[in-house]
Formats: structure tokens, C-alpha cells, sequence
């Protein structure tokens, strides 16, 4: 699949709840073939304007394009080209893992393939379960999955190393990276430093709805960790 030059871009977004400005006049943009970590605080605005992306919610005013479409008046075929990874929810509960990939795939003219998928995040361990009794590392292996198996253009994570072991994140870090490598735009969405570090090319920290800071990961790290930076831009301290 080819890389697409500008794959996300938003600008100038912004979108309130009352008399809360959970995104306020933010921009940055991602490309094709890349990893952008999205940071911020809680609070900062990242889920509000990541929902945006993905079309499940509206926007008060800016511009959001994914793949040149505006996400929430796009059709089945922009749909189809877009991975999804919610931090919770999302997966049915009295489905098992196996047979949802596999129902899942066949919505896709060109998905993955379940059984490698499966068992590169370890989920034929745990194939006979049903998703309710999974526990939440599991289920984050299973929701990872689902976003993969339709061999996305553009992949939407949220905190998908939440809850996993250290051998579970390096194999999701993997997966990103080469996910990345064929061509897709990933937007990662997380609260670690290190996961941003090993995995991102580019960083967007956000603090009250803006972007506080947006760039390379080698250049916004130049002067010192990302960790440093983030907490002099968000007005937090380090413990």
C-alpha cells in the first residue's frame, strides 16, 4: 500500500461542551508510513478530538480530514480503510476471539490473515474464552486485532499497551512499527514516555485543548527526554 503524504490533518479545531473548551484552536497533521503519539494530560482534550478523527463525534469548527475525508460524513468505503482501537468497549461479549477476527475479516476486501494474527498476539491462547471473561490485557490483544485485520490505511490506537506485560508491549511496539513500515498513518494515543520514544516518529503533546508542543521525536528530544518536556509544557511536575 502506498504511504499518503498527509493521511490526518486537523486544523484550527475546536469543540466544547458547555462552557468547556475540550479542543481549542488545535492543528497538526500526520503522514503516511508513520507512528504520531499523541500526549497530554488527562483532561487535555486527546480523547475528544481523537473521537473527531474517527468520526464518532462532531466537531464545533476547524478542519479534520482523514485520508482527504471529512471522518464524520464519510461512507462504508473511507470506513473500511480506517482501524479503530477504543481503550474500552467495542467488542461484542458473547463472541469469542477467533470467530469475531475471522467475522470480521470477511467485511474487508483484503484482511490479514486471522491465524497469523491470532497468533502473533498470543490470542489462540485464549481462543475458547468469550470476550467477557477475558481479562483486560486479553481484551486489548483482541481489540488490537480487530484494527489490524482490515489492513488499514490510517490506525487510530488508544493506550494499546494498557494493562499488557512487558513481552506483550515490545510485540504491540512490533506490530505498530510494521504496520507503519507498509504504509499506514499511526496515531498512537498514550501516557507513555517510553512508548512514544521507541515507537513515534513524530509527538504531539496537547495541554487545554491546543498543542502545546509538535514535531519529530529526535527534535522535540534534542535537549533533553520527552518526559521533561512534556511536564514543562503541561505545567506538571515530575514526583
Amino acid at each position: 500500500m502506498p504511504a499518503v503524504d498527509i493521511a490526518v490533518e486537523v486544523d484550527d479545531l475546536r469543540c466544547s461542551y458547555g462552557a468547556v473548551h475540550a479542543v481549542d484552536g488545535a492543528s497538526w497533521s500526520a503522514s503516511g508510513g508513520t507512528v504520531t503519539a499523541v500526549l497530554g494530560p488527562n483532561g487535555a482534550g486527546k480523547t475528544t478530538m481523537v473521537e473527531i478523527l474517527e468520526g464518532l463525534r462532531r466537531r464545533d469548527s476547524g478542519t479534520v480530514r482523514v485520508l482527504g475525508t471529512d471522518p464524520y460524513r464519510a461512507g462504508p468505503e473511507h470506513r473500511a480503510r480506517v482501524g479503530v482501537m477504543l481503550q474500552d468497549g467495542g467488542l461484542p461479549t458473547r463472541a469469542k476471539p477467533v470467530p469475531l477476527l475471522r467475522h470480521l475479516a470477511r467485511m474487508y476486501a483484503d484482511p490479514a490473515d486471522v491465524a497469523s494474527l491470532a497468533e502473533r498476539l498470543g490470542i489462540d491462547a485464549f481462543a475458547a474464552t468469550m470476550t467477557r471473561r477475558l481479562s483486560g490485557g486479553q481484551r486489548q490483544r483482541l481489540a488490537l486485532a480487530a484494527a489490524l485485520v482490515g489492513r488499514p490505511a490510517v490506525l487510530f490506537l488508544d493506550e494499546p499497551t494498557a494493562g499488557l506485560d512487558p513481552h506483550g508491549r515490545l510485540d504491540v511496539w512490533d506490530l505498530v512499527r510494521e504496520e507503519s513500515s507498509r504504509g499506514a498513518s499511526v496515531v498512537v494515543t498514550t501516557h507513555s514516555f517510553e512508548e512514544a520514544e521507541r515507537v513515534a516518529d513524530r509527538v504531539v503533546i496537547i495541554a487545554g485543548g491546543r498543542v502545546a508542543a509538535a514535531g519529530a521525536t529526535a527534535e522535540l528530544t534534542s535537549g533533553g527526554s520527552l518526559e521533561e518536556l512534556y511536564f514543562s509544557l503541561t505545567g506538571r511536575h515530575t514526583r
